[in-house]
């Protein structure tokens, strides 16, 4: 192994640096800048049972340190993103990729994992339990132990490959439902994803985002999710991938000493397409700076 390889739910990676989901697409345009053969894996656009539009715009709202988004799960839906996106894909991208499945029904992540799960070039699901639970009164799933275990066994019944549960931030106590994640049967964790935010515009009184409030990303929610992937790294068995306002190698490797296995840059890669490929070339340099010989050394 190299210095920067890690090892996730069993699979190799060439380094721990992993695109998020919804910040590049299917990997396709980004192969057109740089080949994105150098990222440790990505994880591709958040994928439903059906095709969605998206939530009306506007749908972004700029931040200090951040941004809101609120684009809602757009997507073709599974059959096409197998029959179009898949392979358009596979052209450019020649490792094992991670799948980012969202539901709106137990049966809607279980239908579309199993859909799925018959493309050799997916190593991994990445499972969104930040969705309404539509039978359950809107509620997130993510927001209930019960809930997102109930999903996980779902998941875990239609598919061999690693399940990783993606869990939302807001909530009271994210060990609890990332530990029910791990009681039916996880494979890992991911964490976090975004936290829920909104601006005004001052012009026309009123929300920026047509959905009034959305998503927040950015630099400014590293502190937040780096204590949340420490809280559960030190709490469940199976690997974390940390996430949330990364944007440089310095990060990657404070998430990785707070208990990351493999570390996801989302907003960056809208600020700047060639972010995870900076992060990649900086993480030996950052490494020789604080006396880092191999990154496997920083596991817990």
């Amino acid at each position: 192994m190299g210095r920067l390889n890690v090892s996730l739910c069993g699979i190799e990676l060439d380094n721990p640096v992993i695109p998020a989901s919804g910040t590049f697409g299917y990997g396709y345009e980004f192969s057109e800048l740089y080949d994105i053969n150098v990222l440790g894996t990505f994880s591709f656009k958040g994928t439903t049972r059906e095709p969605r539009f998206g939530n009306p715009t506007p749908r972004i709202a700029e931040c200090t340190a951040g941004m809101i988004n609120a684009v809602g799960l757009q997507n073709p839906g599974v059959e096409k993103v197998i029959s179009e996106e898949i392979p358009k894909m596979k052209k450019v991208f020649h490792k094992k990729v991670m799948a980012n499945v969202s539901g709106f029904s137990v049966d809607d992540y279980a239908y579309t994992c199993e859909k799925l799960d018959k493309i050799p070039e997916i190593g991994w699901f990445e499972v969104n339990v930040s969705c309404p639970n539509v039978h359950g009164g809107g509620m997130s799933f993510g927001t209930s132990p019960d809930a997102a275990a109930e999903v996980t066994r779902a998941v875990k019944a239609v598919t061999d490959k690693p399940v990783i549960m993606k869990l939302s931030p807001n909530v009271t106590d994210i060990v609890s439902i990332a530990s029910a994640c791990e009681a039916a049967g996880a494979d890992g964790i991911s964490l976090i994803n975004t936290l829920l935010g909104m601006r005004i515009d001052l012009k026309t009184r009123r929300p920026v985002i047509a959905n009034t409030m959305g998503g927040f990303s950015g630099p400014a929610i590293f502190p937040v999710a780096l204590r949340m992937v420490y809280q559960v790294a030190h709490a469940v068995k199976i690997p974390v991938v940390g996430m949330g306002g990364v944007s440089t190698a310095e990060d990657v490797l404070e998430m990785m000493m707070a208990g990351a296995a493999a570390v996801e840059v989302g907003a960056a890669n809208l600020a700047d397409p060639f972010a995870c490929r900076k992060i990649i070339e900086d993480l030996p340099f950052a490494m020789d700076k604080y006396g880092i010989k191999e990154l496997s050394e920083l596991r817990v």
